[in-house]
Order: C-alpha cells, then sequence, then structure tokens
C-alpha cells in the first residue's frame, strides 16, 4: 500500500494548491500529504526536513476531515509559488480529541493565533499570505547576507506555514492566488521586518493577525536600514515596482538615520527631504503613504519617564506627512505610554532580555496592536480590513503578558537584529 501512495503521489501534478493531510483516502480534487512527503524542488510541495509530524486517519467523517496530520512540537509545509498575494485556507479537527493551531507563515508571520476545535469539531480559517522575490523589470534588491541565510524564507519561490501551539493539527489547505488583492507593504527596519528567529520580533510580523483575508501584507523592512540605505538597496524600488493603484504604503524609520554623519545630515534636512521624495513617488504610482514615527527605546530616567532617544527625527516625520497631506500614526507617543505603564523595571516584559531597542513576541504584538489601533481611531480606509473581532488597545493600559499567548518558533537564534 505504501508503495502505491508513493507512486500516486509523484503523478499528481506539482502546481497542485489543495492538499488532503493524512493517510486516508484523499478527499476528491485534492494531493494527499502523509508524513514521508519532505518537500524538495521537484514535487513542489511537502513538509520541511528536520521536523517529526505524525500522520492518522479516524474513519470517521468524510475524506477531508477524518484523516490529519499533527504533532508534539512545531513544524512546518511548504508549496512552491510564484510572487503575489494567496488565499491560505486551512480545515482544523480531530473526530477523538481537541486541538490547538497556531499558523505562522513565511518567517515567523503570526497568521492565526490559538484556533481551538473540540473533540469532533472542525474548523477552516482563511488568511492572506504575501510571498516575494527579490528581482524586479529594472533590476534585484541587494540583498544582506543574512537575507540569503536566515532570513532566506522571506525571499524564496514558496509559501511555508508554521504550525505551532498545544496541539497543532492539520486536515487540509487550499491556497489561491488572488491577484486583485490591495497590498499593505511595510518599509522599515529592524523593528518593523519579519525578525527569523526567537527571541526577537517585530511589529511587523504581528501586523497580520489583525487583518482579514480581503488585504495583503508585504514586510520588505529589514534590520539595520535607514532610509538611505533601503533606498541604495532597491526595497523603494522593488515596493514599486509592484505596487498597484490603491494599495498602501506604511513607513517608519529613523532608529539608524539618526546616526549618520555628514555635512547637512539630520532630521529635518536629508531625513525629511529622503520621505517627502518617498511621498512623491508613492503617489505618482498611485499608491497611498503613510507615516510612522519610530517607538522609543528603553530609556528611562530617575523619575520614571521614557526619554526620547530620537531627536527631532519624529517630529520630522509629523511635518513630513503634514506638508505632503498624508496619514500618521504616532508610535512614538503610543509607546512612551506603552512602556511607562509596565514602569521601568516592568516594561523589560516587552523586550528581548538585555536589549533596549528591540522587542520579544508580546512587545511585538502590542505595538502592532497600537499601530491598528491608530488606523481604526483616525477612520483610515485600512480600517475597513480588519477583523471584525478587533478591539482597540490603550497603550496606558496594555494586555496582561499572560493573556497573550505567541508559541515561540522552533528557530531560536538568538541573534541580535542588525541596527540599534
Amino acid at each position: 500500500m505504501k508503495t502505491f501512495t508513493l507512486i500516486l503521489l509523484m503523478s499528481v501534478s506539482v502546481f497542485a494548491q489543495k492538499f488532503n493531510f493524512g493517510i486516508g483516502k484523499p478527499f476528491a480534487g485534492f494531493t494527499q500529504v502523509a508524513n514521508a512527503d519532505i518537500y524538495s524542488k521537484e514535487m513542489g510541495y511537502g513538509f520541511e526536513a528536520g521536523h517529526v509530524v505524525a500522520c492518522f486517519d479516524r474513519r470517521k467523517g468524510n475524506d477531508l476531515t477524518s484523516d490529519f496530520c499533527t504533532s508534539d512540537s512545531p513544524f512546518f509545509f511548504s508549496v512552491t509559488v510564484a510572487e503575489g498575494n494567496y488565499k491560505v485556507t486551512v480545515t482544523f479537527g480531530d473526530a477523538e480529541n481537541p486541538t490547538e493551531t497556531t499558523v505562522k507563515a513565511e518567517l515567523r508571520r503570526l497568521m492565526l493565533p490559538n484556533v481551538e476545535t473540540k473533540k469532533g469539531k472542525f474548523k477552516s480559517e482563511t488568511f492572506i499570505v504575501n510571498v516575494r522575490n527579490p528581482n524586479f523589470p529594472s533590476g534585484t534588491v541587494k540583498l544582506k547576507d543574512r537575507e540569503k541565510l536566515s532570513e532566506a524564507w522571506a525571499w524564496d519561490d514558496r509559501i511555508t506555514l508554521e504550525f505551532n501551539g498545544k496541539k497543532p493539527n492539520v486536515n487540509a489547505i487550499e491556497i489561491e492566488k488572488i491577484d486583485s488583492l490591495p497590498t499593505i507593504f511595510l518599509l522599515g527596519d529592524s523593528t518593523v521586518c519579519d525578525q527569523p528567529g526567537e527571541p526577537y520580533a517585530s511589529w511587523g510580523q504581528m501586523l497580520t493577525a489583525f487583518f482579514n483575508d480581503k488585504i495583503g501584507i508585504a514586510n520588505h523592512a529589514e534590520s539595520g536600514e535607514s532610509l538611505k540605505s533601503s533606498f541604495g538597496a532597491k526595497r523603494l524600488e522593488k515596493v514599486l515596482s509592484v505596487m498597484k493603484t490603491g494599495d498602501y504604503v506604511l513607513i517608519q524609520y529613523a532608529h539608524n538615520d539618526e546616526k549618520e554623519k555628514g555635512d547637512g545630515v539630520g532630521a529635518m534636512t536629508t531625513y525629511k527631504a529622503s520621505l517627502l521624495q518617498w511621498i512623491d513617488a508613492i503617489k505618482a504610482k498611485g499608491g497611498n503613504p503613510l507615516l510612522i514615527t519610530p517607538m522609543h527605546r528603553r530609556t528611562f530616567d530617575k523619575d520614571g519617564k521614557i526619554t526620547n532617544t530620537h531627536g527631532d527625527y519624529p517630529e520630522a516625520v509629523r511635518l513630513a506627512a503634514k506638508e505632503k497631506g498624508v496619514p500618521q500614526i504616532d508610535l512614538t507617543a503610543m509607546s512612551k505610554d506603552l512602556y511607562e505603564a509596565f514602569g521601568k523595571d516592568g516594561s523589560g516584559v516587552l523586550f528581548k532580555e538585555g536589549d533596549g531597542t528591540h522587542h520579544n513576541n508580546f512587545g511585538a504584538y502590542e505595538l502592532a496592536k497600537l499601530v491598528v489601533t491608530a488606523l481604526k481611531q483616525q477612520k483610515l480606509p485600512l480600517s475597513k480590513f480588519l477583523k471584525k473581532d478587533f478591539k482597540t488597545l490603550d497603550p496606558k493600559k496594555p494586555d496582561s503578558p499572560e493573556n497573550v499567548k505567541i508559541p515561540a518558533s522552533p528557530n531560536y537564534q538568538n541573534t541580535k537584529p542588525l541596527g540599534n
């Protein structure tokens, strides 16, 4: 039977976009996936090597839900795809046990936190995953070495899904390319980008958890970047090459810009001028720019108040937005309230231990929630794409860490991001 199954799998087109997990009879029109199916370019789909996966068939219900794959630890499944936005529908459940699954995509983008099913119950959830490559018609993004190694999943030719949680489970995955979807592009530094390994995290990779399946999020931020270095690496050029009329571009820099030296270099000169140029370039392509001031570093004075390490850079963002008539989110002000709510000692719960700039999963989640809160409070067009159950966050009354359950990914690296 095993030999027959393998032959059957090899005969299926590598471009199949519907997958039925387990060892039972595959649902009509779906490709069967069992634990022996390890990803290869030739097959075009499969589990990523190095993770133990067990697959079962309960012989109850229909062919789609009677079988499933699970594990006692996180595991990954990949599918070869072209660049673009993909609607992904995942079915969860087990006829004999409850399940609890968190789904992340690519480099730890939080898609579905803590999806629970009761014994004998099944649930399907849909989200959008953006896949990109560094190439565009007039060139290619100049990737850092780490982007070719530890961050390679952010730029490769596949969707990679992480199944995590107390009892991760997957019955089926359906993938559909949706070219007409609007997209949110993110440009920024290490506090925004998809951080590849625990215990670091950034708000950009948490943002996906708050939006519905009517919009994609493409995170083009990168550690160590300033406006100048991002422009030199052609990150803006890449975004402009794939951006459609009506798309959105969220921009948050400053942490690294403020360390650049030279005649005339400064917040109100070169930095602000670059922001104005970027706004014009995005508008010229029919895009909607939105500026975000940088969150504070964890620096407190003797009275327990946050001190400003960014100089005039937050104000330069505010002025640029006002001058061009584009919306802006004051993450500087909101992060001050957030950090002070926890206090000098307690605020460490938001950060990677020993680091006053970079956040952990909880801190990144809270900052993303504040960004989304601002979208909703300002009644910006993007707010129509928020999940219906989203509740705004008062930075002076933040969530309790115990109530935000984001299971750690297995790729623990403890490698400090570039920049500070």
